[in-house]
């Protein structure tokens, strides 16, 4: 298993009957374990009803990080969404009401199984 460095704790999730290793604040420590049960998972943990909304998010951070190998910035989500949904929805106001823990760039990172970077609080 390829663990985050910066965990302090590690707890366990349960993922439709199997245990997946989190950090201490919810981050994934294998990133090859993501699975949509996951997300069901931790967004029942951190008492999140999960909308379409949220699921273009988590699709979009993870398509993000898979061609370039980084977090999405969040001016890089507001752009996308803008154009995607408008400005009512498209905004950053809109993203962390919908991530009310931490926003996309932290709940929303958590929920699409990107781990927390090494500079991020």
């Amino acid at each position: 298993m390829s663990t985050n460095p910066y965990a302090t704790r590690i707890e366990y999730l349960d993922v439709d009957g199997k245990k997946v290793a989190t950090d201490q604040e919810g981050y994934i420590q294998d990133m090859d374990e993501w699975s949509e049960g996951f997300v069901k998972a931790l967004a029942e943990k951190e008492g999140l009803e999960l909308i379409d909304d949220h699921w273009d998010v988590i699709n979009y951070i993870r398509d993000y990080y898979e061609e370039h190998r980084v977090q999405a910035q969040v001016r890089d989500m507001i752009k996308h969404f803008r154009t995607a949904w408008g400005k009512e929805r498209g905004n950053n106001r809109y993203l962390h009401d919908i991530f009310p823990k931490g926003g996309p760039q932290k709940q929303g990172n958590r929920l699409a199984g990107i781990r927390k970077t090494k500079g991020e609080h």
